[in-house]
């Protein structure tokens, strides 16, 4: 794989010139953020050679490489799921191709479901933790992972930081990653508030294992678009994830592009 990972680099790189220290994976609904970019150059996954493309509604699969604040960003807009068919391989082949790029820091978003009552639609939230609810390597009951290799206290900070800053409010709770497609039961996201999860979704987790794991400082940030199942009468739906995530775009990128130019990767 390392020399596909080469070439996947080179790739991008021969398209865009990038050389970069910083990135951010956009989720569902959540890809305007590029727009702010400037000097543009979109490269399409289907460009770069061995790369898989989402088929999820709201990833659009291309990468976007620009400037802010005169400093280089890698956005890839779209990632790869495991109820879409694809392995872990190929789950964290994003992470894994930033690394073989150079990357030091990278955000990583989804599109989540609120457990909490007063995380209401429209939240963003700061992963400082998350749950393995898959029981993909057994039925053991999952315990909440907060190791200092994948929750740094320092970006948290920052991310706290740029929420003053920029006036857009953001909270801290733990993930739970669940296998989809299907969303969770009433009696799942009980289960899954009982262990200590305060939002639900099918990603994320994965890409923040292995960023630790390969020495990427990262962020996770969710963008809250609904209450999971049994939390309210109504029911749950992709469009209320594209149409809450829409809503919220504006002040989302307006934070993380605040936590993009301040992180420090030296």
């Amino acid at each position: 794989m390392s020399k596909e990972l080469i070439s996947m680099a080179e790739t991008i790189r021969s398209y865009s010139g990038f050389q970069g220290k910083k990135a951010i994976i956009l989720g569902s609904g959540l890809g305007s953020l590029p727009d702010q970019f400037e000097n543009k150059t979109i490269i399409p996954y289907e460009k770069v050679p061995g790369y898989p493309k989402p088929s999820v509604e709201g990833h659009s699969g291309e990468f976007v490489v620009g400037t802010l604040n005169g400093e280089e960003i890698l956005a890839a807009k779209g990632r790869f799921h495991y109820y879409e068919g694809f392995d872990f391989p190929e789950i964290t082949l994003p992470i894994r191709l930033l690394h073989e790029l150079g990357i030091a820091f990278v955000i990583i978003t989804n599109s989540a479901g609120s457990l909490r009552k007063n995380y209401h639609p429209g939240t963003l939230m700061a992963m400082n933790g998350h749950l393995d609810c898959t029981f993909i390597e057994g039925p053991e009951l999952p315990t909440i992972n907060k190791k200092p290799r994948y929750y740094n206290s320092e970006i948290l900070a920052l991310a706290k930081k740029c929420s003053l800053k920029t006036g857009v409010q953001i909270k801290e709770g733990v993930y739970c990653w669940t296998l989809g497609p299907a969303y969770e039961t009433p009696d799942e996201v009980k289960f899954i508030q009982n262990l200590g999860g305060d939002a639900v979704g099918m990603s994320t987790v994965p890409e923040i294992q292995m960023a630790g794991e390969l020495g990427i400082s990262s962020l996770g940030i969710s963008c809250l678009t609904n209450f999971a199942a049994g939390i309210t009468k109504n029911p749950l739906s992709h469009d209320e994830v594209i149409e809450t995530a829409d809503k919220v775009k504006n002040q989302f990128s307006k934070l993380v592009t605040e936590i993009l130019i301040e992180a420090d990767t030296n």
